[in-house]
């Protein structure tokens, strides 16, 4: 995953020992330091009293330059990714869970059929959208940024560039952020892009780590990857960020689907990559419902796009 390059502006230098926070502007209080395993330098960590919201300042310098080749290919700052092998075999993936998983969570909100218009913004290798269209979703598309788009437009899914987005404005039933917000250095600006993107009453869904379970151990918290992931939310966070974007909090915790993304993320950060016999012998609606209560995956909320004449009132 890479988002524009504007979205990973490094912020200006202030003389502020405690940073403001980027959601809600209070003064934040330091939340610990973490070494990243990659960077092998300590990253602070701070956290904002009142949204809860916690961020890593000053981000890593090589910020711009974390999604290269090796990224993609899980040899990069984060060992459990590899969307070379999920863009080229789509079908064996374990990745497909997750595909098939949102589809049902989201089609719960959403009638989907040829003429939705869904956008998976951040969508590495395109693979939730290319899924879409072997369900006869064609209205589908992708943006994303890096290495991987490239090779991702070459196997014929459909993305959008940044300049298309003008154009696009008020056109979209859906806008997806799976595991995207987490490396935004400035979250409401691509909150409020999704928003301009979106329908009156159109549906953002987005996942990122729950960090209410880790409050008091952040820096032990294994999704703190100091070098890429740069922002953290607690449900609350999340609530008054899609507040100030444009949209409606709502919750959808543990719908239909959920199962098979919880499924997805832990083989995961097992190190499992293809599907296979043994992972199908899990009973998995048991164990997703015991790693839900325990990490609160589901427990953010969704956003639903607030009406112009609404939203100014």
């Amino acid at each position: 995953m890479m988002v524009s390059p504007t979205a990973l502006k490094r912020p200006s230098s202030d003389t502020q020992q405690h940073p403001s926070c980027r959601i809600c502007g209070t003064e934040s209080v330091a939340a610990g330091s973490k070494v990243g395993h990659h960077a092998r330098i300590p990253f602070r960590l701070f956290r904002c009293p009142d949204c809860r919201f916690a961020f890593v300042d000053p981000p890593w310098s090589g910020l711009c330059h974390a999604y290269n080749e090796d990224y993609y290919r899980g040899k990069g700052v984060d060992w459990t990714v590899d969307y070379v092998y999920e863009l080229e075999a789509p079908h064996a993936t374990v990745r497909h869970y997750e595909w098939r998983g949102f589809t049902s969570m989201v089609g719960r909100l959403v009638p989907l059929n040829r003429d939705t218009r869904w956008l998976d913004y951040g969508c590495g290798n395109g693979g939730l959208v290319r899924y879409l269209h072997q369900q006869g979703m064609v209205g589908a598309v992708g943006f994303d940024q890096g290495w991987i788009a490239d090779r991702a437009r070459d196997a014929g899914i459909p993305f959008l560039q940044e300049e298309e987005f003008a154009g696009q404005y008020g056109q979209f039933d859906v806008v997806t952020m799976l595991e995207v917000i987490e490396h935004v250095l400035h979250p409401l600006e691509i909150l409020r892009q999704a928003r301009r993107l979106l329908k009156p009453n159109g549906i953002l869904y987005l996942t990122t780590g729950n960090a209410r379970p880790h409050r008091h151990r952040l820096t032990a918290w294994r999704y703190v990857l100091p070098e890429i992931h740069v922002s953290f939310f607690e449900p609350r966070t999340l609530e008054v960020a899609l507040s100030r974007a444009g949209f409606r909090p709502a919750y959808h915790v543990r719908p239909p689907g959920y199962s098979d993304m919880m499924r997805f993320k832990i083989l995961k950060n097992l190190g499992v990559r293809k599907r296979g016999l043994l992972e199908r012998a899990v009973p998995w609606p048991l164990v997703s419902f015991c790693t839900d209560l325990l990490y609160q995956v589901t427990y953010h909320p969704y956003g639903v796009a607030v009406p112009e004449t609404e939203n100014s009132r």
